[in-house]
């Protein structure tokens, strides 16, 4: 089976929905499809369903500026940001563009007639299936969906109880009245902890080192002020635009004066524990705040496990797993009955998918990014990447509109094709740095298969969303660093390989 579109959009989740919307409404008149390779809409927040999972960033900001958010809950819960993707899609007619079960696996770029020809595996038996489109768009975020990632604990064949990890939560796994030990501090342990924590007998935190942590009320009455005198659509872009100015804010002074955060930090940690826990060594961390993410607490919940003495926190290192539980460098040892590997997601580029450029493998790792999108030598591609530090949804919908505005562009002049172009000499080259610039274990491990990013405009990829706004939204397309063209084919060899297609 072949379909040609004009642009291709991979992933159904929150991106990939919000591209589509922006399509429809900025770039009227162009076909696509969405290829989403699960059966569901939702993307990360239909694979995780491991107890508590939620969004660690206000649903204003986190939401899409078009699609009010009506909960009154600012840091909703997995099922609640899933209902809104896919309520989203219906609303606007985007489901009846999605074709599920399709995993696309290689995707080849012809210059000889400017257009992608994408191979994807269709359905249960994965029949291989062939897309041709003008413009690939790929919102499949940088996380395998495949595989976490995965530490080889010493002993793990010795233990007796069960061993779950979160991104693959086994659905008839009983935690009730267990011994828990969830293995790590981030994101996703700081969310684990606490809400297993309701119903198991105990759960300990097991971290190698300290993270940062920032309480978050769970509603906020602002808003619920202003939606309650607004229409919704005029409070929903009234909050968000409050809390994107106050998270911005935070975030450069943070950058800014770090001790200054550090301090502010922990001083919010130590009245929330209100003496019933020791900060050292367990809320002490090594790094600036800004280093890695900030995990967010709501209401403090994280704390108040700690302080009822539904959960503890062991800050040190792992000797080894053994039969009832896990032995520690200290010579320690916590009884478990299961135990959660937070340990983090594996990061891959482009969604693993093999792509060509005219025959020749393209390495992620030997382009430039552009404009936190694009990619040097790599023509009429975008892939979506939000913000480390704020909302994801942010610079992804500001990429969105680019991408219209791009496409509108193009038609406007009568080019087929667009390739970022970085010179051997260009002084962008002199300044290479890692595409995302914090420090976070997943950044480290990516750091030799993620495209590379420049302290040069446009060869950079900001974190500050009042810096994107002007440049991305408003900013002019043309650039001297952007080639544009057409297919390379004489009229006669495009009608000959469209008649072999």
């Amino acid at each position: 089976m072949t379909e040609s579109v004009d642009v291709l959009i991979v992933g159904a989740g929150l991106s990939g929905i919000g591209a589509a919307y922006r399509l429809q409404t900025q770039a009227r008149g162009k076909s696509y499809a969405v290829l989403e390779a699960r059966d569901a809409i939702g993307g990360t927040w239909d694979l995780f369903r491991y107890p508590g999972v939620r969004a660690d960033s206000d649903m204003f900001t986190f939401g899409y500026p078009f699609e009010p958010w009506t909960d009154r809950r600012l840091m909703a819960e997995g099922s609640a940001i899933r209902s809104y993707i896919a309520g989203t899609a219906t609303k606007h007619g985007i489901d009846q563009h999605i074709r599920f079960q399709h995993t696309v696996v290689r995707a080849a770029w012809s210059s000889a007639d400017a257009r992608w020809t994408v191979t994807a595996e269709a359905g249960p038996d994965r029949a291989p299936v062939t897309y041709f489109c003008a413009f690939l768009y790929l919102c499949t975020g940088y996380y395998s969906y495949s595989s976490g990632h995965v530490v080889d604990f010493p002993g793990q064949e010795e233990f007796r109880g069960v061993i779950a990890h979160p991104q693959f939560w086994p659905e008839d796994l009983d935690y009730r009245g267990k011994r828990v030990v969830v293995v790590g501090s981030g994101a996703t342990a700081v969310t684990v902890v606490p809400a297993m924590a309701q119903t198991a007998a105990h759960v300990t935190m097991l971290q190698r080192s300290p993270s940062y942590y920032a309480c978050m009320p769970a509603t906020d009455p602002i808003a619920d002020w202003l939606r309650a005198r607004l229409p919704a659509g005029v409070a929903h872009r009234v909050n968000r635009a409050k809390n994107v100015t106050v998270v911005t804010l935070l975030l450069m002074a943070g950058r800014r004066w770090p001790a200054w955060m550090s301090n502010l930090l922990r001083g919010q940690i130590e009245r929330e524990l209100k003496g019933s826990f020791p900060m050292d060594p367990h809320f002490v961390p090594s790094y600036e705040p800004l280093d890695e993410r900030i995990g967010i607490v709501p209401d403090g919940d994280l704390f108040t496990a700690l302080n009822d003495g539904r959960a503890s926190m062991v800050t040190d290192h792992i000797d080894t797993f053994t039969a009832t539980g896990i032995r520690l460098r200290s010579g320690a040892e916590i009884e478990a009955d299961v135990i959660v590997t937070a340990t983090g997601l594996k990061a891959v580029s482009f969604g693993e998918i093999a792509v060509t450029v005219d025959g020749v493998p393209a390495d992620p790792s030997q382009s430039l990014i552009y404009k936190g999108m694009m990619f040097s030598g790599i023509p009429n591609l975008v892939w979506s990447i939000g913000y480390t530090d704020a909302a994801w949804t942010l610079r992804a919908d500001l990429t969105a509109q680019y991408v219209a505005r791009l496409l509108n562009y193009m038609d406007r002049r009568g080019h087929t094709v667009c390739t970022p172009y970085v010179g051997d000499g260009d002084p962008a080259l002199e300044s290479l740095r890692p595409m995302v610039g914090t420090k976070a274990g997943y950044v480290r491990r990516a750091t030799g298969i993620w495209p590379k990013r420049s302290a040069r405009r446009p060869w950079h990829l900001s974190q500050n969303y009042f810096v994107d706004l002007p440049t991305i939204r408003y900013g002019r397309v043309k650039n001297p660093a952007l080639r544009f063209g057409r297919a390379t084919a004489r009229p006669a060899a495009r009608r000959q390989l469209a008649a072999t297609r």
